[in-house]
């Protein structure tokens, strides 16, 4: 099973707000912290917002932070908050044209595999992948010596 981008960056955008407790964080910021588009990351930031897991504050030093104390974010919640498809094949989904599916013994398979998954998720929360306290200072060392080396 490969997760979307969308669930990729959902889980890095809250390890860096579970990581920088007390502080607003920006779009921008976090983009050239991992070195993805800033458009792409407004649109994770803001479904984190709409699911509750991010309050968005607006004005000059505003940004998003964690509307939760790490330890209340599940991990099983946001992938199913997050992630648009659990088709894992086409038998999933509506358009389903596959010819063996009313016969076929495997959709019952990636069912128990797709549960066992979220199950292990659903036991860790935000603060089981948090950052190591100076982790993010090595971040932003690594993004400006990646920003320098650019210019």
């Amino acid at each position: 099973m490969r997760l979307t981008k969308l669930t990729d960056y959902a889980f890095r955008v809250l390890i860096l707000a579970a990581s920088s407790p007390g502080r607003n964080l920006t779009v921008d910021e976090t983009a050239r912290l991992y070195g993805i588009s800033a458009p792409h990351l407004k649109k994770v930031v803001t479904a984190l917002t709409r699911t509750g897991f991010l309050v968005a504050v607006r004005g000059r030093s505003g940004g998003f932070r964690l509307a939760l104390r790490p330890e209340q974010i599940n991990l099983g919640e946001v992938i199913r908050a997050v992630e648009p498809d659990f088709a894992l094949v086409e038998c999933f989904r509506k358009e389903n044209e596959c010819r063996i599916t009313c016969c076929c013994g495997l959709p019952p398979i990636l069912n128990e595999a797709l549960d066992a998954m979220l199950s292990v998720l659903d036991r860790h929360t935000l603060a089981d992948i948090a950052l190591a306290p100076g982790a993010v200072a090595d971040l932003r060392n690594a993004a400006e010596t990646a920003d320098a080396a650019r210019t």
